[in-house]
């Protein structure tokens, strides 16, 4: 069944129209428009089933719709809070009423804590590359991860820029401080992955 969108006209909401109505109205590129399951409106050049249809252009990314870097830290420090207080609450769980012996505890605990990192990777693998394009940190910050088309990035790919931000930490985290010398606002991992990490527009 053929999608069907609200389509802003002269500032108000009108139909929705199916994507035949929408051809015959001569819908422009820049036309906002949106679905019933779509919280905000978008320009109609970045819904890929109108672009295809029409042969519509992909939208270049604005430098203003970019993650900005206290954005993107912010994003961090909240994954780093939420992947560290998941073991805390495992370790309290499974360690602390379940074991019975302090010294035992206590290896366990380190143990579960060493890894930490480890799931902090894999955690930004998953979400960066699931429909919903971020962690939960970025989530809540409005932004998310994209390749260089605008589009959801593949699995390799999450995995070569989480990989690669060994590069950013390792040169005195520099790598990360590159974002605020490209128009892009990539940082060294971004640039070798190929991502981007942009806002989410509203309407």
């Amino acid at each position: 069944m053929s999608q069907s969108y609200i389509l802003v006209v002269n500032g108000k909401p009108e139909g929705p129209f199916s994507m035949d109505e929408l051809k015959a109205r001569s819908i422009k590129p820049g036309d906002f428009v949106k679905t019933i399951d779509m919280p905000d409106y978008k320009e109609a050049q970045e819904i890929a089933e109108l672009r295809e249809l029409f042969g519509f252009a992909k939208p270049p990314l604005l430098m203003q719709y970019f993650g900005s870097f206290d954005q993107r830290l912010v994003a961090s420090v909240l994954d780093w809070f939420i992947v560290f207080g998941s073991f805390v609450i495992i370790i309290f769980i499974v360690v602390i009423l379940i074991i019975q012996d302090k010294q035992t505890r206590m290896i366990a605990s380190f143990a579960l804590l060493g890894c930490v990192p480890v799931a902090n990777f894999i955690y930004h693998i998953v979400m960066e590359c699931s429909a919903k394009q971020g962690t939960l940190g970025k989530q809540m910050m409005k932004i998310k991860v994209v390749d260089m088309q605008g589009d959801r990035i593949t699995p390799v790919k999450a995995f070569t820029r989480n990989m690669a931000k060994i590069l950013s930490v390792i040169t005195f985290f520099i790598g990360y401080l590159l974002a605020f010398f490209n128009k892009q606002q990539q940082c060294l991992h971004d640039m070798l992955a190929g991502t981007l990490v942009i806002k989410e527009r509203l309407f």
